[in-house]
This record gives C-alpha cells, structure tokens and sequence, in this order.
C-alpha cells in the first residue's frame, strides 16, 4: 500500500458509516481526493442492513437541525429519503408526548420536524450520494493498524488490506488529514499515545439503559400521516426510568423501541414486549401495539452510556480529527446521535471553507467547532441520566439538581405555552444553543407557568381515537412475530476498520 501524490489535499476517512460519509461530503469541496477506509467486505446498495451496526435495529430520531445540517452538505436528501418512503413529520402537532409535566398540546402551529425513517434508509440515501462524488472513494476490507507520524502531526495510517483469506502485511497511506470515524469502538486514544501524542481524558455517565424493538405492520389506514408518540420516563421518580416510543417508518411500518435504565431493563422475549410497554408512564403506546402485527422479533442492546473523549482539550497533532461517536457517544433515547454527527460534519465543512488543513491551528480550532453541538446534546443526556438509580459517573450537585428543577419548570409551562414549546425544541432538535432558554421572555414566561390548564389525556385525533377503538388483535402476552429474537449486546458497534 503507498501513497499517492496529489497537487491538492489528500483526506482519509476511517470508517463508512454515517458520521464518516457526512464528513466526506462536508471536505470534497476542498480537497483533491477523499479516500474511506471501510472494513467491511461490501456496504450495502440498497436500504439494507449492515454490519457492526446493531443499533439500526432500533428506532432512530432524525430532528430538524440534523436534518437541516444534511440538507445542507447534500442539497435534496430529503427528496431522496421521502421518495424512499419516509416521513417528514411535523412537530409539535406530529407528536403524541407525555412529558414528566403533563401532555403537550398538539393544536399549536408546527414549527420544526423530524425525519421518520429507518436507520437503514438514512444511511443509504447519505451514503449513495457521498460516494457518487468524483473525487470520493471507497475502499473495502481494510483495517487500519495505527497511525503515521507523531505528536506534532499526522500524516496518514497504516492499514492492512484483506486478501483471499487474510489481512496482508500493514501499509502506509499518506494523507494531508485524516478523520476517526469508527465509532464507539474507536481506538484513536492508544494510536495517539503510540506515536507520541497526548493523552485524551474521557467522562462517562451510565444509567445502564437497554433497548428492546421491533417492527410492526401499521393498522390499516394509519400507514400515512400518523404521529410520533412517546412516552419518556421522569427522572425525578426514585427508580428505574422505562420510555416508549412509536416512529411512522418506510413500507407502512412503525418502528417501536422500548427501553429502560438499570433495574428495569425490558427482556428479548416477544410474549413480554407489549407488557413491558404497558407498564411505562402512560398505557398509550401499548394500546396501540395490541391493534398492530409485529413483524419482526425483538432485537436488544445495551451499549448505551454516554462517553465523551475531549479531543477539543487534548491538543492533538496536526493533521487528526475525531468526529461523531468516535469523540461523543450518547444515550440513543435522547435520538441526538445523528443529528450531532450532522452538525459537528457541518462545523468541519466551516473550518475547512476558512483555512488549510496543513496550517498551524486547524485542527483544534475544527475539533472545537465540532465538539459545540456535541456538548449541548451531551448535556441534554447526562442532565438525565445522572438521577436513574445505580447511574455510573460523578453524581447529581446542586448545580444539576436546580438545573433538573429548571427544566422541569420549563415542561411544565410548555403544557401551555406555544412559546415555550417552539424555544424547547428549539433546543431539543439542534437548531439552537441551550442558551436560548435563560433568555428574559423564556424566565418571565417559567415564572408565570402554562397558560392553559393541564391535559387530562394525550390529544388525539379522530382518527387515533378509532384505531383505539378497534378490537385488540391479540391478549397480553401471546405477541407473535414472523422472526427470531435477536440478541445484539454483545455485537460490534458501528463502523470500525
């Protein structure tokens, strides 16, 4: 394996999935040649799953400010994954959600989104059109070993290519910038201590959550236009948190996850699916499920704690960046892990319009752009998943516990404040900083309270209301499924070469 001269920047991307695609879309522009070093034997052509990426069997959140960063890097994906099948739901009124303060209303006018879609299907879309840029390619089968050069700069990897039955010897690819984008499997912290560099502190905070979902045939009549409905846990409760969430997918389908922190896990059995669904906040979503086919079985995992790696404060070498989980991996409940590898490809795409990979400062003035939304997302997770019994990481201070009380004011007002409402998810979505909600006319308006009394119920629609009605399929506990349960804890996560 050598190198190759180019007149322009050369970049390597490890790893294929969806962070290093939006990476690569985010730097073609300025840049010679973009090469993805993918350990895969093949990524698929078709909306299809892949390998070392068990968490696409789970339902996946795609909000406004991911999906706007993606529309930016790839002008018209949202054609492209609509004409796939999936749904651009409108948010609030396209959302049913019980919050630990009481229902929203969904009568306000809609102000953001989310994209309702398969893991699979989004992945696809970004991929298809990032490795169609001419100066885009992929190359398979490859495991990268190390990294080239040393504590002042980086100048390319060494990777084994896969021969007939083995990796062959390693070999040196040179690049004017390479970017980690394996994952939470992410070896980046030893490969930059083997040459030199420095060494990168991590944080981590688990409320031992794991997932349990399927997939279930939509009643008939609700494969279009229905919304997402969730039922998060609150965290002010002395015990285990359990969420349940619907999401309107591709092929008529809704994607159900279920999950719980540490004590309160769901099982992988199909006859206890729905009755761990029954015994979340609210029986919504397992009335629901009762009048819906399964048809898949139960896939689980547990890999969930958020871990942030601070590359931003590492002083890296030159020429490295780490992007997506590779550098903040988030508690999948929240639904922020994509839309923070868009914003943070979004933020390198700014960097790199300003100055040469090669100048002196880019990379920790890129690392630090990117780690920006990142850290809001991760103050989102752990201002949660501090308080579940049995969290791992530092514990709730004062300062938590009256930020907790905040946000909890917050949602409460939000059960009656349209402003309040958009300025949440605002923040929620990405399209903003955290900041926005200690501006005056957000603590004026926390300190009146909602302005309209409480819900006594979720507001459904006509429609919602005669699903609801209709005769259950089945009685608790004989849930069938046309598949195998599937297990995925122990699988390799993402994307790592």
């Amino acid at each position: 394996m050598t190198s190759r001269p180019s007149p322009l920047p050369r970049v390597v991307v490890l790893g294929g999935g969806l962070a290093g695609t939006l990476a690569a879309a985010a730097l073609a522009p300025h840049v010679g040649e973009i090469l993805i070093l993918e350990r895969d034997s093949a990524l698929p052509q078709t909306p299809a799953p892949r390998a070392r990426l068990p968490q696409a069997a789970h339902a996946h959140t795609l909000w406004a400010g991911g999906a706007d960063a993606m529309e930016e890097l790839l002008p018209g994906i949202t054609a492209d994954w609509l004409a796939a099948g999936a749904h651009r739901i409108p948010i609030p009124n396209g959302m049913v959600s019980f919050s630990p303060a009481g229902w929203y209303r969904r009568s306000w006018d809609p102000t953001h989104y989310l994209i309702g879609a398969g893991r699979d299907l989004i992945d696809w879309a970004v991929r298809r059109r990032v490795l169609g840029m001419p100066n885009v390619e992929l190359r398979t089968r490859t495991k990268i070993t190390g990294l080239a050069g040393d504590g002042a700069r980086v100048r390319g990897v060494y990777a084994e290519q896969a021969g007939q039955d083995a990796y062959g010897s390693p070999g040196l690819i040179e690049a004017d910038l390479v970017v980690d984008a394996t994952g939470r499997n992410s070896k980046s912290t030893r490969w930059l201590l083997d040459i030199g560099g420095p060494e990168v502190r991590e944080t981590v905070v688990d409320a031992g959550v794991r997932y349990a979902s399927r997939r279930y045939r939509a009643p008939e009549g609700t494969e279009t236009d229905w919304p997402v409905v969730h039922v998060p846990a609150d965290p002010r409760e002395a015990r285990p948190g359990l969420f349940a969430t619907i999401i309107p997918i591709e092929d008529g389908q809704w994607h159900v996850s279920l999950s719980g922190t540490r004590g309160g896990e769901p099982s992988s059995g199909e006859e206890l699916f729905e009755e761990f669904a029954r015994g979340v906040r609210h029986p919504l979503v397992a009335d629901l499920l009762a009048r819906a086919e399964p048809v898949s079985g139960v896939s689980t995992y547990a890999r969930t704690a958020n871990r942030r790696r601070h590359f931003e404060r590492a002083g890296l070498p030159e020429g490295f960046v780490v992007v997506g989980d590779a550098a903040t991996s988030l508690n999948p409940v929240y639904g922020h892990g994509m839309s923070v590898a868009a914003r943070g490809a979004l933020a390198l795409r700014g960097q790199a319009a300003r100055r040469p990979f090669a100048s002196a400062g880019f990379t920790s003035r890129a690392q630090r752009a990117m780690t920006r939304p990142a850290a809001a997302a991760w103050l989102l997770a752990v201002g949660q998943d501090r308080f579940y019994p049995g969290a791992i990481g530092r514990r709730p201070n004062l300062a938590d516990r009256l930020s907790a009380r905040y946000v909890h004011r917050l949602a409460h007002t939000a059960t009656g404040n349209a402003m309040i409402v958009e300025r949440i998810t605002d923040v929620v979505t990405l399209r903003k900083p955290a900041g926005i909600l200690a501006g005056p006319a957000v603590l004026l308006a926390a300190a009146l309270g909602p302005r309209k009394p409480l819900l006594d119920g979720p507001e459904l629609t006509a429609r919602e209301q005669e699903v609801l009605a209709r005769p259950p399929l089945r009685s608790p506990h004989t849930a069938s499924a046309t598949d195998t349960d599937t297990d995925t804890d122990t699988d390799t996560d993402t994307d790592t070469p």
